[in-house]
């Protein structure tokens, strides 16, 4: 049987790294992101063009997310695997001067818009046959440990880890199984600043070590293909060297 995973913020970085991996595995891969020119790339770097669905849009808009869903279910008829990758940072600024604009929107696309997915793959997934699924949270090192001046994307962080542990007990009953993973600093664009240097707690600036995104992908691609009666629940993947336990 045809597997069907939906992956957002797939055009570029981690997103973009768990979709090729599981197209090149073969499965049939649901493309969601804002810019449709960078899903079509990442379906055409696949070589697997024929199983990817490009779906641009925004997914903080929960009638954009529900028509998506709608359409990968009319397309392959049942979803397998939902990753919710999408997600953004925001400027390094001492916490009582972020712009409430700024933390409403880490706020919107990191908590909001992982929910209005979530709650869509819940509906095709208890509904379909055979039932179930697997949910894929997009966590972070940050849901553990903060960054300096990083309110919005660590408070969302922790927040996902709370929503990953409600969408497992919540949905056992309908064979759901719900995983999260936590991601230090894979070799991405919005990572590339550690390359020249970020702030540390103890006040200095430090370059950190990254890994191979194609890693990420790997994990996704593995945590994905487990049967239904067995999860990891959390995984920590991350550039060895990096500054995580201990810091600060």
């Amino acid at each position: 049987m045809q597997k069907v995973a939906l992956v957002t913020g797939a055009g570029t970085g981690i997103g973009k790294s768990a979709a090729l991996a599981l197209l090149k595995d073969g499965f049939a891969v649901a493309l969601v992101g804002r810019r449709k020119e960078l899903l079509e790339k990442t379906a055409a770097d696949s070589g697997a063009a024929e199983r990817a669905l490009v779906l641009a849009g925004d997914i903080t808009q929960p009638a954009v997310v529900k028509e998506m869903f709608s359409k990968v279910k009319s397309k392959w008829g049942r979803l397998d695997v939902l990753f919710n990758n999408a997600g953004m940072g925001a400027p390094a600024v001492p916490m009582e001067d972020l712009p409430l604009e700024t933390w409403k929107a880490v706020v919107d696309i990191n908590l909001n818009a992982m929910f209005y997915c979530t709650q869509e793959a819940i509906r095709i997934m208890k509904a379909q046959e055979p039932k179930g699924g697997r949910i894929i949270n997009n966590g972070s090192i940050s849901a553990h440990a903060p960054r300096p001046m990083s309110v919005a994307y660590t408070s969302t962080k922790h927040a996902v880890t709370g929503l990953t542990k409600s969408i497992s007990l919540d949905n056992r009953k309908h064979d759901i199984a719900c995983s999260q993973i936590d991601i230090g600093n894979a070799a991405t664009e919005m990572t590339e600043r550690m390359t020249k240097g970020v702030p540390q707690a103890n006040g200095t600036t430090v370059v950190e070590p990254r890994m191979d995104v194609a890693h990420v992908g790997s994990a996704i691609l593995y945590m994905s293909k487990l049967p239904l009666d067995a999860n990891v629940q959390f995984m920590t993947i991350m550039a060895s060297k990096m500054p995580f336990v201990g810091r600060g």
